[in-house]
């Protein structure tokens, strides 16, 4: 996110036969600049204001001036971008790029009866995806760091973890981040009969949905375990269109990558926590996250929304 000032326009005097100039010079000129005046309204007032019926100069569509300034156009949204560069400046990570637009059709396909497991989504973009799990580690500092940055991310969240404050997690919500189910109490799944799973699952769905106001979509069995009596119960849940697990985790410092190649790929999920000190070797939430954009920025990486595509 002026004017010149008016020039005179110079008189010259009357000549008499011989091109010698007459003693009435600039005197005889007078008459005749005020009747120019006369048929010229505009440009001899001696003030840049324009009349109602003549509108004066303008910017050129798309571009702005700034107030005493040159008059050159400055950049759409430089201003907003500006802003961006500064928050990544703040929080010590290079600017990543926006997110390109949604797909028009999400790459995954989900209802009618389908229940994908998505690990990484079908995309040739430069893209993956942040999400968080369970909801241990409450730090109003990694919330400004978010407000801040803007960077999308997907909240995978645990009810025995997240009851002693479910609101701190809306102002997180409220910058366009979901909420999605992780069950109830953190089992290992495959160890739990179809009726254990469905209490997990399904107690969670309505537990998310009263706090937070919106139904999860999405669910994430803990530690990526999971079996048929798992999507049995996704399903008689309602709601729930796909299982999400990941390619890649984020430790304190580096990521931790499942491909040989130690790369990311486009469309890869990558599974973070809500840790803090004690888990993280006295490391924050917030350093550990601000290295994961690191390396997800020099990669050549940015971040998008795993809803939009899922």
């Amino acid at each position: 996110m002026h004017h010149d000032p008016l020039t005179p326009v110079p008189t010259r005097a009357r000549r008499r036969p011989g091109g010698r100039p007459g003693r009435t010079g600039s005197r005889a000129a007078l008459p005749l600049l005020a009747a120019a005046c006369l048929l010229l309204v505009a440009g001899c007032s001696g003030s840049t204001s324009t009349s109602a019926s003549t509108p004066g100069p303008s910017a050129p569509t798309g571009t702005a001036t700034s107030a005493g300034g040159t008059g050159k156009p400055t950049t759409p949204g430089g201003s907003a971008r500006a802003e961006r560069a500064a928050a990544f400046r703040k929080w010590g990570i290079p600017v990543l790029a926006d997110p390109p637009p949604p797909p028009a059709v999400k790459p995954v396909k989900t209802g009618k009866g389908l229940l994908p497991v998505v690990s990484d989504v079908p995309t040739t973009r430069k893209i993956v995806f942040v999400t968080f799990d369970d909801g241990a580690e409450k730090d109003p500092k990694f919330v400004r760091m978010m407000q801040d940055l803007k960077i999308p991310f997907t909240m995978f969240l645990t009810n025995a973890i997240i009851q002693n404050d479910y609101g701190f997690f809306k102002p997180l919500q409220a910058l366009g981040n979901s909420i999605e189910n992780h069950t109830l109490t953190h089992p290992n799944l495959n160890t739990e009969s179809l009726a254990a799973q469905k209490h997990e699952i399904c107690g969670q769905q309505t537990k998310l949905t009263h706090e937070y106001g919106t139904a999860p979509g999405l669910f994430r069995p803990p530690y990526g375990n999971h079996n048929a009596a798992t999507k049995e119960a996704v399903r008689s849940c309602g709601g729930l269109r796909a299982i999400i697990l990941w390619r890649e985790s984020m430790q304190i410092k580096k990521v931790q990558f499942q491909r040989p190649d130690h790369t990311f790929h486009p469309g890869d999920i990558i599974l973070a926590h809500f840790r803090g000190p004690s888990e993280l070797k006295g490391e924050s939430m917030t350093k550990m996250t601000a290295n994961m954009l690191r390396q997800i920025a020099q990669q050549g990486f940015t971040v998008a929304r795993l809803e939009d595509y899922v």
